[in-house]
């Protein structure tokens, strides 16, 4: 890997050859550049009881997504930079023949930024209890699953997630999130500890196979299905216990770390601390021939 400098902000480390920054959000000012990001907020079609659109902070150069509290349980905020078809809530459609059953998906609007192959980055700073929320930074297209080759209609790419205290993992699934699901590479690995807290993890797309990266160093390799249709990025964050129906209440934790939203749910004597995964920079480079 080699250092690649931007002026006033940290470096990126990229694979070897010529590199062009062609998106990238620095975090710099007091507030999320709206132009960039959307707030993920519904899931499967309907707005999701975990998701919020508030506990986004942004300040000295960085987006802090903090685990929040609503309706007395814990929720958190994700971050997107296009959406999905399956997750718009339906609503009263409506089409040129006055028959609303005819489209069963919701109005999906332009994406702010989607794109094809090249190296996507982040430097990021893992939340403090990942026993109770889990973070990711990872990529998605707006179509997953709805073609048998997945190479047309886009895959998950998970560059970076962060479920337990014990280091990350990377990966990808494709096929959609039914009965042909399927992934590819899904590894687990430790992370080293730095003096300032703060890591990077890249993922290199070229049109045969994924490579991703932690810190610099090659963690895992792809080649199963790549994706030929630009994709989406996503900074996200989500609470334990939503997806089995049996979400955080506030004073309460899960110990289970088994998979997400499944756990026992037990007490913390102490109480939490206010937690965030919190980003430095998010960047996308395209290879130089």
């Amino acid at each position: 890997m080699k250092q690649y400098d931007i002026e006033n902000h940290e470096y990126s480390l990229l694979p070897e050859g010529e590199w062009k920054l062609v998106w990238h959000d620095e975090f710099d000012g007091d507030e999320l550049d709206r132009t960039k990001w959307d707030f993920r907020l519904n899931f499967w079609g309907k707005p999701f009881p975990a998701y919020t659109d508030q506990g986004v902070i942004v300040r000295d150069g960085c987006v802090e997504l903090h685990r929040t509290e609503r309706d007395g349980c814990y929720v958190s905020p994700q971050l997107q930079t296009g959406s999905n078809s399956f997750d718009i809530p339906l609503e009263n459609q409506g089409n040129p023949w006055d028959q609303d059953a005819m489209w069963r998906l919701g109005e999906l609007a332009p994406a702010k930024f989607e794109h094809r192959f090249g190296y996507y980055e982040v430097r990021c700073k893992f939340q403090k209890e990942p026993d109770v929320m889990w973070s990711a930074f990872w990529l998605q297209s707006a179509s997953i699953g709805t073609r048998f080759d997945p190479a047309w209609c886009g895959i998950e790419n998970d560059i970076m997630e962060r479920f337990y205290n014990d280091g990350a993992s990377s990966g990808n699934i494709f096929g959609g999130y039914g009965k042909q699901f399927r992934d590819d590479g899904r590894v687990g690995y430790p992370v080293e500890e730095t003096e300032d807290g703060f890591h990077r993890f890249g993922m290199l797309w070229a049109e045969d196979g994924y490579t991703f990266y932690c810190d610099g160093r090659e963690v895992g390799k792809c080649h199963a299905a790549v994706s030929q249709v630009p994709q989406f990025i996503l900074l996200t964050t989500e609470v334990r216990g939503y997806r089995n129906r049996t979400p955080l209440k506030v004073g309460e934790y899960s110990y289970d770390y088994s998979a997400i939203g499944v756990g026992k749910i037990g007490r913390r004597q102490e109480g939490f601390t206010d937690d965030a995964f919190i980003v430095d920079y998010v960047r996308v480079y395209d290879k130089v021939n």
